[in-house]
């Protein structure tokens, strides 16, 4: 039986992944459905994520997102994972949470992100290139500086209603964003749970190296990977199927696509190539029956130190996805046990 630490939270990361042959709109319905379901069974957190051009992710704007899911729950606390700082002017997304916040009091999260639009067209389009990822402290500074008006950036020029108010910053970090995150004082997202020597090397680097903030006292850990769990591991493993395909797609194709059934993929013939990028895509994902994922779960928690872990699981089958996150529920003790089959 495992046990996590005292007060460890899980939450879920949705991506608004669309499936094949139905549209962006029912995919971003669907979110908002999925949070509705999540908060029934006790997460902490429920966040959305910013796309651009991607064919099988109908996310774009996560602040709208957001607040339509704000909208439909009532009490998890809803955020993005997150705004990609790079393709926006900070003042731009003070003002959005700060609506979101005076909307939603006391309930939004703001996760940013270092990323930038991934192809040039992509970042033509947004007005921005790839050296904008390297201002990225810059631009957190900025940002966090239109909510205490303490920035200087733009004398003279307010952030309405931002300014005064207190919404939680996070930061998602791979590499050199988890020392972002430790000199703002900030708490830390990192993934994935496959590269535990990296994971647990980034954030040694961000405990090291945190600096108290107004933001937070102490360093704040949020471990995310994908989880599956079903009635069998087999059964679990085929939930990774549709995510690790659009993955070998997307590397030898350039297109990042919808997510394809199962069966579906069984009917493929794939490249050699392809084959090794869909082998990888299967392979380290926490998945199994929920006492395997509850133990690999507990372990990945004592390892890390981590206060949180966030769970951005993705596939085909909607009702599969649903029971999956209803099994973690009761493996980590967040609502009552199953009763016995």
């Amino acid at each position: 039986m495992s046990t996590f630490p005292a007060g460890i939270r899980f939450s879920v990361l949705d991506r608004s992944r669309t499936r094949d042959g139905e549209d962006a709109p029912r995919a971003l319905r669907d979110t908002v459905r999925l949070a509705q379901e999540v908060e029934a069974l006790g997460y902490h957190r429920f966040w959305v994520s910013e796309h651009h051009s991607v064919p099988g992710v109908a996310g774009s704007a996560p602040t709208i997102l957001a607040a339509a899911v704000a909208a439909a729950t009532s009490g998890i606390r809803v955020g993005t994972g997150g705004v990609m700082l790079p393709n926006h002017q900070p003042m731009v997304v003070a003002e959005q949470f700060g609506v979101l916040e005076s909307l939603f009091p006391g309930r939004i999260d703001m996760g940013v992100g270092r990323s930038v639009g991934f192809t040039d067209g992509i970042r033509r389009a947004l007005g921005r290139d790839k050296d904008d990822a390297d201002r990225f402290g810059e631009q957190l500074s900025e940002l966090l500086g239109w909510f205490t008006g303490e920035q200087t950036a733009h004398p003279q020029v307010h952030a309405r209603p931002a300014e005064g108010l207190r919404v939680p910053p996070f930061v998602l970090a791979t590499g050199e964003g988890s020392k972002i995150a430790a000199e703002a004082g900030l708490p830390l997202v990192i993934g994935d749970l496959r590269g535990r020597d990296r994971l647990l090397a980034a954030v040694d680097t961000y405990r090291s190296g945190f600096r108290p903030s107004p933001w937070a006292a102490e360093p704040y850990v949020i471990i995310a990977g994908t989880v599956a769990v079903a009635a069998t591991e087999a059964e679990a493993r085929r939930l990774l199927m549709p995510e690790a395909w659009s993955l070998a797609y997307s590397r030898t194709r350039g297109v990042f696509p919808p997510l394809v059934s199962p069966e579906g993929i069984e009917g493929l013939t794939m490249t050699e190539k392809q084959r090794g990028f869909y082998e990888s895509g299967l392979d380290g994902h926490v998945h199994g029956t929920a006492e395997q994922v509850a133990e690999a779960l507990e372990r990945a928690v004592k390892e890390t130190g981590a206060q949180e872990v966030l769970v951005t699981t993705s596939t085909y089958d909607r009702a599969a996805l649903s029971e999956s996150y209803r099994r973690l529920a009761h493996a980590v003790g967040l609502t009552a046990p199953l009763p016995p089959s």
